[in-house]
């Protein structure tokens, strides 16, 4: 679902930008009220950002020689409230555009408005409207399901009017070339056959644990609201896990639909007789070169590069829950001075 940059056009990149951009403000306000309250809250940004980055890395493969993976917004949404898991998982997009090269640099704003918001507030939305009436852990499984589907159902659009909206005086596509009619079919099975029940199914799993063991983590609880010490390390032990277990992501082969870079995609459009050629913007576009692009690292062998990419990312993410608890930590105990 990470779409990267050239297959929109520049108009709708700025439009999505345009959109995300006050969502996400309006989004770090919140938060920024929630940590100046609730200090605890910065750790847990870590926390769900480095669940994000990590469930996003587990790709499982499509029938048609495609992939798909979990995005984790509802799951985040449940742990830490919506508006903290639009950061959070926003965080994790920026990261894994400019560092890894999984998803465009111009194209964030519509990753983020896909994954970011789309996701998390109606996935969180559904949940939380079953669980006032006494079925959470089913609002978690269905919430989950809805939220990944309709944002690929976004991202399906956003691809399929591509031609539409940007094409040459004969009608040439200069961005994506391919029409609603493939874009939409294509997203929608992907996620509606697979890619869905892997999101219900990482949600409802880590959710029912730390129900569990953790039931203060969860926003919003109403049987617990003051966090037992020492319940964030049941979160760093499914971290723990998932980097060990993050390799299992390199087995599917199959680029996900839509994310092909300029090679793949001539192949794709050769193979099913479409065009011989690249669309001419995505072949004079942007291009930007991640350090660790596709989560390689130089020097190691894949898996390695894999494991190291989602350590990396995490000691980041820890890096900024640092300053987080740092900041707002000092802002707590001014009044006391």
């Amino acid at each position: 679902m990470h779409i990267p940059d050239n297959y929109l056009s520049p108009a709708t990149c700025a439009v999505m930008f345009a959109v995300a951009a006050p969502v996400v403000a309006v989004s770090a306000k919140k938060v920024k009220v929630q940590l100046k309250e609730h200090r605890e809250l910065a750790p847990m940004l870590g926390i769900a950002a480095s669940l994000s980055f990590l469930m996003m890395m587990f790709n499982v493969p499509v029938p048609g020689g495609t992939s798909a993976h979990a995005v984790g917004g509802t799951l985040l949404a449940i742990l830490i409230g919506p508006y903290a898991a639009s950061i959070a998982v926003t965080v994790a997009l920026i990261l894994q555009a400019f560092l890894f090269g999984d998803g465009g640099i111009l194209a964030l704003g519509a990753n983020i408005f896909n994954m970011a918001i789309i996701m998390p507030f109606t996935g969180y939305w559904i949940y939380n409207f079953l669980r006032k009436h006494h079925h959470a852990s089913l609002g978690a499984i269905i919430g989950s399901y809805c939220g990944i589907n309709l944002a690929a159902l976004m991202a399906g659009f956003e691809l399929g009017i591509q031609p539409l909206i940007a094409h040459t005086a004969s009608g040439a596509p200069l961005y994506n070339p391919y029409p609603l009619a493939v874009t939409i079919p294509a997203m929608a099975f992907a996620h509606l056959a697979v890619a869905g029940w892997i999101e219900a199914f990482f949600t409802y799993v880590v959710y029912t644990f730390v129900k569990k063991v953790a039931p203060a983590e969860i926003y919003k609880n109403d049987q617990q609201r003051t966090p037992k010490k020492g319940s964030l390390k049941y979160l760093v032990y499914v971290i723990i896990g998932l980097v060990v277990l993050s390799p299992i992501g390199l087995l599917a082969s199959g680029t996900a639909f839509g994310e092909w870079d300029k090679t793949e995609l001539l192949h794709r459009l050769k193979l099913e007789h479409i065009s011989s050629s690249v669309p001419a913007g995505m072949n004079h576009g942007f291009n930007y070169t991640a350090l660790f692009g596709d989560y390689t690292i130089p020097g190691t062998s894949l898996p390695i590069g894999y494991i190291l990419s989602a350590i990396t990312a995490i000691l980041i993410f820890f890096l900024i829950s640092k300053v987080l608890m740092a900041v707002y930590g000092s802002t707590n105990k001014a009044p006391n001075k």
